[in-house]
């Protein structure tokens, strides 16, 4: 029988959860899982950065189609690093059907941050994406089964045609994966526009190597949602994340009509609780997210009958996770005072879905910064595609330009404090595009709602501590044989 993770670390924004952070807590015997939102970005900005460790190079050695990799490393690579008064290297932003460009880079930089996760020992890794962000799925996935990923999970969303995308990749046949157009009406020419198709045999150099099948986790936040994914998937699903309402990132939003409290956040309530029995019924193992990142909400977990928890926060302030290290310094000092606010932005998100953000003075989430920043989308990751007429797409953001996202059939209301998170998201990890005008991007730090809670990891007179004094606390206060983590596994 496969023993199953008591914890699964969380797949945190864009570089959070990246691979250093991933492999410790898999090492350690839980899941470590890698942020798979906007790796291709992200990639690209540290081949301009000089592969600073070398990692990059060494996982390239491995990957199996290496004409592919030699062409990504020739074009991006800087040996020097870019001149610190020059911007990123811009890339395509995704479209159906996708540039050859974009699909080579899903595929080598999903396959590099699970490559690196997994070096060095033979526990399972995992990957996380955001079912709203499509059109990068297909690749990203065969880039990421490529190295060997052991979990998939996915939330934001409802992902029910991802079980038959694995069963697909896994034997490497062609895959599809239609696209959500907003205001298309069925047609012939709509339906084969939608159709986001990807075959590795188009890419392949040589014979194909074996794959395994990744576990398939669907994140979701209620019983119907965790009911539909078993009955309506398109294969199988193994396991299901249950995430609340405090969890960091993208909340599912309240059933029901929306109401917000006095400050401007969500209000949740009854309907949005889930039945732990219901759960239980569904037969197949289910972790508890959202609040869970303490010793006793894991305790209460198994007790009920959960394989384990998932725990985000105390992970992305830990000395492995990818977040700047000035913000971690100030957030914990701010958690350790008590001080520290975190606020569920029902506008922020051009999803919008709830997005929780900690509040900083000079971050995104401060209303001056907000005001003074130029609306720009050269990402567009969370671009919602949208029918143009004769069975034709187009993308359109409700942070970019108002006057472009009017133009293209948006309603300006839906404009009104909206945020960048795809550049914000890459300025939290030390990667933030400068602008002409010499300005660089604002970070915007998401969080649970537990942010002052995370001082229970630091050792007396300590400002920091390891994703392995995350697992010790979490893990100690369970029964003897439930193993605490390897202290003396190597970071």
């Amino acid at each position: 029988m496969v023993k199953l993770p008591k914890i699964i670390q969380g797949g945190m924004g864009v570089g959070i959860s990246n691979w250093s952070l991933a492999r410790v807590v898999s090492r350690a015997g839980q899941l470590g899982v890698v942020s798979g939102t906007a790796l291709d970005s992200l990639f690209v900005r540290r081949l301009a950065e000089g592969d600073r460790d070398g990692s990059i190079r060494r996982s390239l050695n491995d990957f199996p189609f290496p004409e592919m990799a030699r062409r990504i490393w020739r074009e991006y690579f800087q040996a020097d690093g870019k001149p610190t008064e020059e911007p990123y290297p811009a890339t395509p932003m995704h479209q159906q059907p996708n540039h050859r460009k974009l699909i080579e880079l899903c595929m080598v930089s999903n396959f590099v941050e699970v490559f690196l996760a997994k070096e060095g020992h033979q526990n399972p890794v995992g990957i996380n994406y955001l079912e709203k962000v499509q059109m990068p799925h297909l690749a990203s996935i065969y880039g990421a089964m490529l190295a060997g990923v052991g979990y998939v999970l996915m939330g934001a969303g409802i992902p029910l045609h991802i079980p038959g995308v694995l069963d697909a990749l896994v034997a490497h046949r062609p895959a599809e994966y239609r696209l959500a157009v907003a205001g298309a009406k069925q047609s012939a020419e709509m339906d084969e526009a939608a159709m986001m198709r990807f075959d590795p045999a188009e890419y392949a150099e040589g014979p194909l190597p074996e794959l395994i099948r990744p576990k398939f986790l669907a994140i979701v936040s209620s019983n119907t949602l965790a009911t539909t994914m078993l009955r309506r998937a398109s294969g199988r699903v193994d396991g299901l994340v249950i995430e609340g309402p405090t969890a960091g990132g993208h909340n599912a939003p309240p059933r029901g009509k929306t109401q917000l409290s006095e400050s401007g956040e969500p209000i949740y309530g009854e309907r949005d609780r889930v039945n732990i029995e219901e759960l239980r019924r569904l037969g197949v193992p289910f972790w508890l997210a959202g609040g869970y990142g303490n010793p006793e909400k894991l305790k209460e977990a198994i007790e009920q009958g959960a394989a384990g928890v998932q725990v985000g926060t105390a992970f992305a302030f830990s000395r492995e996770s990818g977040l700047r290290p000035d913000l971690k310094e100030r957030l914990i000092a701010e958690a350790v005072a008590g001080r520290a606010r975190v606020f569920t932005d029902p506008l922020a998100s051009p999803t919008g879905f709830p997005f929780k953000v900690a509040q900083l003075e000079d971050s995104l989430s401060a209303a001056g910064p907000y005001r003074e920043r130029k609306r720009v989308c050269d990402l567009g990751y969370l671009r919602e595609p949208y029918a143009t007429g004769e069975g034709k797409i187009g993308y359109r953001c409700s942070a970019e330009p108002v006057a472009t996202f009017v133009a293209k059939g948006g309603k300006i209301e839906e404009t009104v404090g909206r945020k960048c998170l795809c550049n914000s998201l890459l300025a939290n990890v030390g990667f933030a595009q400068l602008r002409k005008d010499g300005s660089e991007e604002l970070a915007l730090v998401t969080v649970g709602d537990d942010l002052n809670t995370v001082g229970q990891f630091l050792a007396p007179g300590s400002r920091e501590y390891s994703a392995l004094d995350v697992l010790n606390r979490l893990l100690g206060a369970l029964a003897p044989e439930n193993d605490a983590a390897d202290a003396t596994a190597e970071g």
